[in-house]
């Protein structure tokens, strides 16, 4: 059994955060999800109305419980919220070193409400992104973390780059907001570049993407070791892009991907 650890908020209608983590995960055949929650939100598929962090003190503890009992393979971060969390978060990082980290840099709701303080970016940039294994910005997150506006695939090899020249070992850049070819992903490690490609589906049903793309591929990362990098995202987009698919027509909003789309294990149980 592979362990992901999951490192993030919470979302009262399930379909984003921690919630999310835990069913893309438990869809990956021998991941278990381990879960550290930095924050509580109010939300539903009409956005985020409010959001309470945790004191620092309980999610030192959060990380501690899990990793001293568990052998944690990946760890997913989320939400972080403020710099004094994403202090918190980067010193235990720091301290217990888990073999690979997948960095889903989350800044704001697609409805808008902000989940991390604008003053942090620059802590973010400096703690949490060099400890990255593989950060997966949309390209509104990839615009506010390099100042790189990205509007094209040429632009999001170019945030991709620069993410790496700020620590990152390898960046997703997730073209869904791309002008040109949204189905499309660019893969930049310091080899090569890759785009990762699959069809662009029209729905609005698509809250928790990112958390839920993000957590596929530590699941997949942490299950098939020895898969190249390329192998366990192109695996994660198949996936997600039938979660979306099948996304769930949910509230009065935006609804949630289906991560159970194909039965127990997602069809991953090779």
């Amino acid at each position: 059994m592979r362990v992901v650890c999951s490192i993030a908020g919470s979302d009262s209608s399930a379909g984003a955060g921690i919630q999310a983590d835990l069913k893309a995960t438990s869809q990956f055949y021998a991941c278990y999800c381990a879960t550290v929650i930095t924050a509580v939100t109010a939300q539903n598929t009409l956005g985020v109305q409010d959001a309470y962090q945790l004191p620092t003190a309980i999610v030192r503890a959060q990380i501690e419980s899990v990793f001293s009992d568990l052998n944690v393979h990946v760890v997913k971060t989320g939400m972080l919220g403020d710099s004094e969390m994403i202090d918190t978060v980067a010193d235990e990082l720091e301290a217990r070193r888990p073999p690979k980290i997948v960095v889903d840099p989350v800044m704001i709701s697609k409805t808008g409400f902000p989940l991390l303080a604008d003053e942090a970016v620059e802590t973010f940039k400096a703690r949490v992104v060099p400890l990255a294994t593989l950060i997966t910005p949309n390209t509104h997150e990839a615009e506010r973390l390099t100042g790189i506006p990205v509007e094209t695939i040429a632009d999001a090899k170019h945030a991709g780059q620069a993410l790496l020249d700020l620590g990152a070992s390898a960046a997703l850049v997730k073209g869904g907001h791309l002008a040109e070819s949204p189905g499309t992903d660019v893969l930049v490690t310091p080899d090569e570049t890759q785009l990762i490609e699959r069809e662009w589906i029209e729905t609005k049903h698509t809250h928790g993407t990112g958390c839920t793309y993000a957590s596929a591929i530590a699941a997949r990362m942490a299950y098939s070791r020895e898969w190249p990098l390329y192998d366990c995202v192109e695996s994660a987009k198949y996936w997600l892009t039938e979660a979306i698919r099948y996304g769930i027509d949910l509230g009065h909003g935006v609804g949630p991907t289906q991560p159970f789309w194909n039965g127990e294990w997602g069809g991953f149980n090779d």
